[in-house]
């Protein structure tokens, strides 16, 4: 469906959101005159050096495409043949990649079902009965998201727990960063408390949720990873030939924390609309807001009507729950009249 001027903002996806103006003015500084290509260059050397500096010395990151081929990446690092991936049955990996990491790494996704998008220890123990089995997939990294699909997020203490049953059981912590940012916002924590301090294996950072054009980095922790993903990139089509202009964008949010700054406001701006249906008619909210999302029950009729006029989505029709999503450029303006619409819908 086209946006133009019967739709007068999307809170359907933070995909729909434009560039930020600051990411757009590092593409242009990048644009000046030639560089060498495959990230070497002096934006993606700069922007190497900046994954450092926030997530520690360890660090290695390298700057990819999208979020589908940052996880394809990163968690072919660290299976096999004949392994498999612990994820929730809500994981991005497991409903929206069209079964990218069967076809492409040839592993199987143990999907758990979760009450709210988020995985827990006894979730990881309870699929662990195969190991050492030769007739079964040999379960070897846990994926989790961070934001949840279901726009939870994980605690510092709770990430931790999951990465030492992870590593007491042979396997490693990925995370599918692709809405870090909002969930470091809602923590109020800088992005290492929730990565490396947290025990994390391998994470993708997202930019392209957050005011990036296309822009996410494959962040390596554990050392003995990191050689292998040039050609894991390379093979995966996710090698830009003038990354230079993938690395400013990515630079661009990691400096002076803008990252920070735009996740911070598209939080807010879920907050003031979860806090506006409170007490609606026929409205409830299905879980907890704590990021960019907002999931709420409404009527048919409601939803419908609404539809009319805005973008958003369907996530359980069956049970009337839909989801509206906010921007790092949403403003109060654009909550409130969509508010007044919601109300209208309802009745009240």
């Amino acid at each position: 469906m086209l946006i133009d001027s019967i739709y007068p903002k999307s809170f359907a996806s933070d995909n729909h959101a434009g560039v930020h103006p600051a990411v757009l003015d590092a593409m242009t500084a990048a644009n000046d005159g030639d560089a060498p290509a495959y990230g070497g260059d002096r934006w993606t050397e700069g922007l190497e050096r900046q994954v450092k500096e926030v997530f520690g010395g360890e660090a290695e990151g390298f700057a990819v495409f999208n979020g589908a081929g940052a996880n394809m990446v990163g968690l072919a690092l660290m299976l096999g043949r004949y392994d498999a991936v612990i994820c929730p049955e809500t994981a991005h990996i497991a409903t929206h990649e069209t079964g990218a990491a069967e076809r492409l790494l040839g592993v199987k996704l143990i999907t758990v079902p979760t009450e709210d998008g988020k995985l827990r220890p006894h979730h990881i123990t309870s699929r662990l009965g195969v190991l050492g089995l030769p007739h079964e997939p040999q379960p070897r990294v846990v994926s989790i998201s961070q934001v949840t699909e279901l726009g939870t997020c994980y605690s510092p203490d709770e990430l931790a727990a999951l990465a030492r049953v992870a590593h007491d059981s042979g396997m490693r912590l990925h995370v599918d960063g692709a809405r870090l940012a909002n969930a470091a916002a809602y923590l109020e924590c800088d992005l290492r408390t929730i990565t490396t301090n947290a025990g994390v294996d391998v994470f993708s950072f997202g930019g392209t949720k957050n005011g990036a054009l296309a822009a996410e980095a494959v962040v390596v922790l554990d050392p003995s990873l990191a050689h292998a993903v040039p050609f894991l990139r390379r093979q995966s089509l996710q090698l830009a030939s003038k990354m230079r202009y993938v690395s400013a964008q990515l630079s661009a949010l990691l400096t002076d924390e803008l990252w920070r700054r735009n996740a911070a406001h598209a939080n807010a701006m879920a907050a003031r609309l979860a806090a506006g249906i409170e007490g609606l008619p026929g409205v409830s909210l299905a879980y907890p807001p704590q990021s960019n999302a907002v999931f709420a029950a409404l009527p048919k009729n409601a939803a419908a009507a609404l539809l009319g006029r805005y973008l958003f989505h369907h996530w359980d029709e069956d049970a009337g729950v839909v989801r509206w999503m906010t921007a790092f450029d949403t403003t109060p303006e654009h909550v409130d009249d969509f508010l007044d619409d919601i109300r209208k819908a309802v009745g009240a």
